[in-house]
């Protein structure tokens, strides 16, 4: 069933311009922890905005323009997935947040490391905004307004991110910043980020 509203030229305008920023943002963020010099695979991807960081601008970049695909892709949208579209401009304002708020060195956070306020805030925004984008993914799913191949695409997210963000909670609590965490981390920021670019895509090509 096709979704009802907005499928004009506007829409299709603003689910290519978030593709866009999808993939200007991701190279940023990803040049930023690949050449900067955080730790590898042993730390968070948001030890590459540390203000000592010479990649700092090139992370904080990249964490706005994933902000701004967040806030097309929620324009994008049908009006129909209003719930998803809700939940995206909330992980955009988390996204922005935590790109504003920079962590200390290492980023500890609690259980097994002493946390500064900033580290706290920044922490919670990334986690709030991921989240906010993998309860997205669901809110499209299970709207059966919304069309067959945004579902799928959806579906395919969530199957891949609900798992990953449970094993990434889990391993925070259990083993603290390690290898695990950060791999973890990792490809859970990717699935959301190849949900993302997959949907604005198809928003974008679809026929009018």
């Amino acid at each position: 069933m096709a979704e009802p509203g907005r499928t004009g030229w506007p829409a299709r305008v603003a689910a290519g311009a978030a593709a866009g920023c999808v993939l200007a943002g991701a190279a940023a963020v990803t040049l930023a922890v690949v050449a900067g010099p955080g730790p590898g695979l042993t730390g968070y991807v948001s030890e590459a905005g540390v203000a000592d960081s010479a990649y700092a601008p090139a992370y904080r970049i990249g964490v706005a323009a994933l902000a701004a695909a967040l806030l097309l892709l929620a324009a994008a949208l049908p009006v129909a997935l209003r719930a998803a579209a809700g939940l995206l401009v909330a992980g955009a304002v988390c996204t922005a947040l935590s790109g504003a708020v920079t962590c200390s060195a290492g980023c500890p956070l609690p259980p097994f490391e002493a946390a500064t306020v900033a580290d706290l805030v920044h922490g919670a925004a990334s986690i709030a905004a991921t989240a906010a984008v993998v309860f997205a993914m669901l809110a499209v799913v299970f709207r059966p307004y919304a069309s067959p191949g945004l579902r799928r695409i959806a579906a395919l997210g969530a199957a891949a991110a609900l798992p990953l963000s449970g094993a990434v909670g889990l391993a925070m609590l259990v083993v603290g910043r390690s290898a695990l965490v950060g791999v973890l981390e990792r490809v859970l920021l990717a699935v959301c980020g190849a949900w993302g670019l997959a949907t604005a895509a198809a928003l974008a090509l679809r026929r009018m």
